[in-house]
């Protein structure tokens, strides 16, 4: 029989805490080469180094067809015109599709497809749910004044590449124009990627 702890978990959608969960909080200084304008990067780290996003996972049970999910909350603020961001990644497994659920907030899901490199945003808000195909890599930003927060549910088997993304980063960024976010390509010097 299951045991309830498994089958139950509260979460806040105001703040993203998940009960159960131990929160993997990322800094500013954590996200060094994630923002395309180093320049305002290492001036803003000069002032301070705010967390910038905080998610809690839970990993109910890890057999075939299993599902973990996870509570992210990503901050408002902007490194240049560039919102506040997750390092974002793959999935491991590349077959791997996960669903985001706005909870609070207003953002976008920054979504890049491995084997072309095309990318496009897809507004996350309350009542939305993003669906995130395999072999995408995929990040949260925040483009309002609150912090956005959201519930991912993905395979057990799922597991996450940050690697690439280090390495490569993605093809294009959000940015704010005229108060409005707008995807535009990430300026690249020397990178060679995919």
């Amino acid at each position: 029989m299951w045991n309830t702890d498994q089958l139950l978990s509260r979460y806040d959608p105001a703040t993203g805490t998940l009960d159960g969960a131990s929160p993997v909080e990322r800094r500013l200084a954590d996200l060094r080469g994630c923002f395309a304008d180093r320049g305002a990067f290492d001036a803003a780290l000069a002032l301070d180094n705010p967390v910038v996003y905080r998610v809690g996972s839970v990993a109910p049970a890890e057999g075939e067809g299993d599902l973990h999910y996870g509570v992210g909350c990503v901050m408002p603020g902007r490194i240049g015109d560039e919102y506040f961001l997750t390092k974002g990644h793959l999935h491991a497994w590349r077959p791997a599709a996960e669903f985001y659920f706005g909870l609070a907030g207003e953002g976008m899901m920054l979504l890049e497809d491995e084997s072309d490199g095309a990318s496009q945003m897809v507004p996350l808000r309350p009542g939305h749910a993003v669906y995130v195909p395999g072999r995408t890599a995929h990040r949260t930003v925040n483009t309002g004044l609150v912090p956005l927060t959201y519930l991912g549910v993905y395979p057990a088997r799922a597991g996450h590449d940050y690697a690439t993304i280090e390495h490569c980063n993605f093809r294009a960024c959000v940015v704010e124009r005229g108060g409005q976010p707008v995807l535009v390509p990430r300026v690249r010097s020397g990178v060679v990627c995919h």
